[in-house]
């Protein structure tokens, strides 16, 4: 399920996620139970779609957690539309925004690719929040300020720097969103991936018996690659050993395509400063 960002009402939705005078992000009310307020409520749905998921996220689901009915919740937090904007905004302003570029722009960003990636596996529910349309909050807006900082002296044009930084932030969230499917497969279909891969291997050995000269490229890179050939010697990303063997393969597929990625920028900057 892909869930849009901004279709709630766009000025509440504004001062919400900027918390200006109007946003009510303060108002608490008395009572036997804790006050409730804007930060509370945006806290449990987090919590919730960490635990189960966007599926699961309802201003009813939201409010039973807190002890509230959901019509408590509309007076900090209009709708459910609202709450995705403010979740999705909060969530990313976990992330670290400060990396050291002593050593230079390309140990940093893959620092920041890096905990980019955690993130998203962290909270899956974040990658159904589609792009097409960004939240326009400042948690958005921080990690596009840290990439800039990075990135934004390295020698290339301006308007390719913006390129280059939305190839990156689609390519992690990308992978990403492999990974986490990878985690979710199993227990969603009740198939492990080794039962899964295993009857359908047979499968397709059985109805493509000519399986490899009708894709003789496929078939004769599948013989060749191997775990040693998956990452440049001194990448400094070591094979992990976690998770499964699917969810391992989208870990390290992230990783050499990332030094690719980086390669090309690399070779661009030189460029660019021979040109200069």
């Amino acid at each position: 399920m892909v869930f849009f960002a901004g279709q709630g009402d766009a000025r509440r939705s504004m001062a919400l996620l900027w918390r200006s005078a109007d946003s009510a992000a303060t108002r608490s009310v008395p009572g036997p139970k804790p006050g409730l307020d804007v930060d509370t409520i945006v806290a449990a749905g987090i919590a919730l779609a960490d635990e189960q998921g966007m599926d699961a996220l309802s201003m009813r689901a939201v409010g039973s957690r807190l002890g509230r009915t959901a019509m408590a919740l509309y007076t900090y937090v209009p709708s459910k539309s609202e709450l995705v904007d403010l979740m999705h905004d909060r969530a990313l302003a976990e992330l670290p925004t400060a990396y050291d570029t002593a050593a230079g722009w390309r140990p940093a960003i893959t620092g920041w690719a890096d905990d980019t990636w955690d993130f998203y596996l962290r909270h899956p529910w974040v990658l159904s929040v589609s792009q097409a349309r960004p939240v326009l909050g400042p948690g958005e807006y921080a990690q596009l300020e840290t990439v800039v900082r990075i990135l934004g002296g390295i020698g290339l044009e301006p308007l390719r720097v913006r390129r280059v930084i939305a190839l990156l932030f689609q390519f992690v969230r990308g992978m990403a969103r492999v990974a986490s499917e990878q985690r979710q497969a199993a227990a969603a279909t009740g198939v492990s991936d080794d039962e899964w891969w295993s009857v359908r291997s047979a499968l397709l050995a059985e109805v493509a018996p000519d399986f490899a000269e009708r894709f003789p490229a496929l078939a004769a890179l599948e013989a060749r690659a191997t775990p040693a050939a998956e990452l440049p010697a001194g990448s400094g990303q070591p094979e992990e050993a976690e998770g499964s063997p699917a969810e391992r393969e989208a870990r390290q597929a992230f990783l050499a395509g990332l030094q690719v990625i980086l390669d090309g920028v690399d070779t661009a900057v030189r460029a660019a400063g021979e040109e200069g």
